[in-house]
């Protein structure tokens, strides 16, 4: 079984639920995705039917061809859809993959989702899939992702210039940063006890 089999598996720790994306999770995404300030710094831009359309089936297709394993989170709480992350550019070989793609609806920031959500991926990356490193990126200017990166303990590597097209046709300076294996286990701890703090 190789890691995108492995990985797509449910994730549950009694306050979201991470499992992978389905075909029938369409009206659930689009409940929460129509809002503007989700997109802001994404790659992607939601701002109509047409484009949620196109936004869903990309992730589907994603999944189904194993460039990403998709996850749709539910709150616990109240059994809502609360947004998305994923796992993507897995490379067993190498054991390295990053999480990303990440998004919550307006009622979900601020939350703790977040910090749930990235311990139940972190760990099953570390734990299950036994990675060496985990990456994430976002957009330069995206000074709450950064923050909440440096929260769980992942370390700033650089930022890769003119990285990407944005929807507005200019281009993304993308910052990396990483979580290593030697790592996990001070992240762990740090990430548990802001969670329990919540």
């Amino acid at each position: 079984m190789n890691w995108h089999e492995r990985a797509a598996t449910v994730l549950d720790d009694g306050v979201v639920r991470l499992r992978p994306i389905t075909t029938t999770d369409r009206e659930g995404i689009r409940s929460v995705a129509m809002d503007p300030a989700i997109w802001r710094y994404f790659v992607a831009l939601v701002t109509d039917e047409a484009s949620f359309e196109t936004f869903f089936d990309t992730m589907i297709a994603d999944h189904a061809a194993g460039r990403r394993v998709v996850f749709h989170i539910t709150d616990l709480a109240t059994g809502r859809t609360a947004g998305s992350m994923s796992y993507g550019n897995l490379s067993e070989a190498d054991r390295r993959l990053e999480i990303g793609w990440s998004w919550l609806g307006r009622d979900f920031r601020g939350a703790g989702i977040n910090r749930h959500a990235k311990l139940l991926l972190l760990h099953n990356a570390f734990e299950r899939l036994g990675a060496e490193r985990v990456e994430f990126k976002t957009d330069q200017r995206n000074e709450q992702a950064r923050r909440a990166l440096r929260n769980i303990g992942a370390t700033e590597e650089g930022i890769l210039r003119s990285f990407n097209p944005m929807p507005d046709g200019t281009r993304r300076d993308a910052v990396y940063y990483s979580v290593l294996r030697g790592e996990w286990p001070s992240v762990r701890e740090r990430l548990t006890a802001r969670v329990a703090a919540r």
